[in-house]
């Protein structure tokens, strides 16, 4: 028998980060919640060069009173890397709520279910 691939893996991790791509679209974090794990993290870079973030909550705060709905903006998923329980990945998006930004997920497969403990971003200026 050849050794497994990860396509079974890639999918469930899909469907975890397309869950936050749409909670984005719709501005509802109450779509994309289960996508984190209750202790995740996010954090970026202000604009005054500084370490932003703490808590996943603050992203739903801010996806709930900051967002508005943009069910037609262009997001993708550029890649996911998986080893075992441990995976990486990267989404890319365009004008979601005005803003164009660049995610990096971490996540970890927790009692058989992939789930987001850690997300950096970089939003992209308009020049």
């Amino acid at each position: 028998m050849s050794k497994p691939t990860y396509v079974h893996e890639y999918q469930a991790i899909t469907e975890v980060l397309n869950k936050y791509i749409e909670g984005c679209k719709q501005a509802k974090s109450s779509i994309m919640k289960s996508a984190f794990n209750e202790q995740a993290t996010m954090f970026s870079v202000d604009g005054d060069g500084k370490l932003a973030g703490g808590a996943i909550a603050i992203l739903f705060k801010g996806i709930d009173e900051g967002f508005r709905p943009s069910p037609d903006a262009p997001a993708a998923i550029v890649r996911i890397e998986i080893v075992g329980t441990a995976a990486s990945a990267r989404i890319d998006a365009n004008d979601i709520s005005g803003i164009s930004f660049t995610d990096f997920f971490h996540l970890l497969k927790v009692d058989g279910q992939w789930t987001v403990v850690s997300k950096i971003f970089h939003i992209h200026v308009a020049s």
